[in-house]
C-alpha cells in the first residue's frame, strides 16, 4: 500500500471518529506537557543540587601562633591530593586577610573587636563533594601514628549539612528517573486505551479486511499513522503550552527565588524535541500494540 493511500485512509478515519481522535490528542497533550514540565523541573533541581554541592568546602584551621613548617606540611599534602584528582583548588588565607574580609562584610561587629581572633586557614575545594569527609579524615591523621598533625586546630568539612546535601542530591536523582519512567509507562497506557476505543468501534471492518486476505501491515498502517498524527498534534500543543508557561509563569517564579548563572534547566529546544519525539513514539506504539489483539482473526 502506498504511503499516500495510508495517510488518506488515516485522515478519513480520524474525521469519522472525531471524538476518539480528540480524546487521544488530549491524552498525548497532557502526557507530553507533564513530561516536558518534569524534565524542565527535574533538570533544574539536579543543576541546583550540583551547584550547592560545589559550594561545599573543606577548611583547615591552624592554631595560633602557627609555624611556617606546619602550614607548608599541609600545603604539600593538598598539592599531592590535587595531582591525584581529589582536590580541585586550594588557597591559603592568613589571619590578616580573614580579618579584612570580615571587616568589609560585617564592619559593625568587627569594629568592636579588640584583637584579631581569626586563625590562618586553608580553603579547599574538592573535585567532588563526596570527597569532603575523606579529605578531612586524611588531614587529621597526617601526624605520627595517625594522630592529628601539629599546628592543626580543627578541620571543617560541612559536617551534617554536607552529608544532608549529598543525601538529598542522590534522592533527587532517583526520584527524577523513577518519575520519568512511571510517566512514560502511564502515558503509553492512557494513549493505548484511548486508541483502543477507536479500534474497537471498527473491529468488524478489521475482521472483514483480514478475511479477504489483507496483511497485518495493510491493516496496521492507517492506525499507526493515526497514532502518529495524534501524537504530533498533542506534542506540538504541549510544546506551545510549555512555551507560554516559560514566557509568562517562569519569570514570576524566578522573581521570588535566588537565581544563579550555573543553575539552569535543560534547554527549551531540546525539551521540545524530546516531547515531540516521545509523542510520536507513544502514539505509534500505542496504536501498534493495541491493534495486535484485533489482528488475530
Amino acid at each position: 500500500m502506498k504511503l499516500r493511500t495510508l495517510v488518506g485512509e488515516a485522515l478519513r478515519s480520524l474525521r469519522a471518529t472525531m471524538s476518539t481522535t480528540v480524546a487521544a490528542t488530549l491524552t498525548v497533550l497532557i502526557g507530553m506537557f507533564v513530561l516536558g514540565l518534569s524534565i524542565a523541573l527535574g533538570t533544574w533541581v539536579l543543576s541546583w543540587s550540583d551547584h550547592v554541592q560545589k559550594q561545599l568546602l573543606v577548611k583547615v584551621y591552624f592554631t595560633t601562633p602557627d609555624k611556617p613548617q606546619e602550614i607548608n606540611h599541609i600545603r604539600l599534602f593538598l598539592a599531592q591530593q590535587q595531582q591525584a584528582g581529589r582536590v580541585k583548588t586550594f588557597k591559603f588565607i592568613s589571619k590578616q586577610q580573614a580579618f579584612k574580609t570580615m571587616k568589609k562584610q560585617y564592619p559593625d561587629q568587627v569594629r568592636e573587636l579588640a584583637f584579631n581572633p581569626f586563625p590562618d586557614e586553608y580553603e579547599v575545594t574538592p573535585t567532588k563533594a563526596s570527597y569532603n569527609a575523606g579529605i578531612r579524615t586524611d588531614i587529621l591523621t597526617l601526624g605520627p601514628l595517625g594522630t592529628k598533625p601539629a599546628g592543626i586546630d580543627k578541620v571543617d568539612d560541612g559536617g551534617s549539612t554536607s552529608r544532608r546535601i549529598l543525601r538529598v542530591g542522590s534522592i533527587i536523582e532517583i526520584v527524577f528517573l523513577v518519575g520519568l519512567i512511571v510517566l512514560l509507562i502511564t502515558s503509553t497506557l492512557l494513549i493505548a486505551n484511548t486508541i483502543r476505543l477507536s479500534i474497537f468501534a471498527r473491529r468488524r471492518e478489521i475482521e472483514v479486511m483480514k478475511l479477504v486476505g489483507a496483511t497485518n501491515w495493510f491493516v496496521r498502517g492507517p492506525f499507526m499513522i493515526e497514532g502518529l498524527l495524534c501524537g504530533i498534534a498533542g506534542s506540538v500543543l504541549a510544546v506551545f503550552m510549555l512555551l507560554v508557561g516559560k514566557l509568562v509563569v517562569l519569570p514570576l517564579i524566578l522573581g521570588h527565588i535566588q537565581d544563579s548563572k550555573d543553575v539552569h534547566a535543560m534547554g527549551f529546544e531540546l525539551i521540545a524535541l524530546l516531547m515531540i519525539a516521545a509523542g510520536l513514539l507513544l502514539g505509534a506504539a500505542g496504536s501498534g500494540l493495541t491493534l495486535r489483539r484485533f489482528l488475530r482473526v
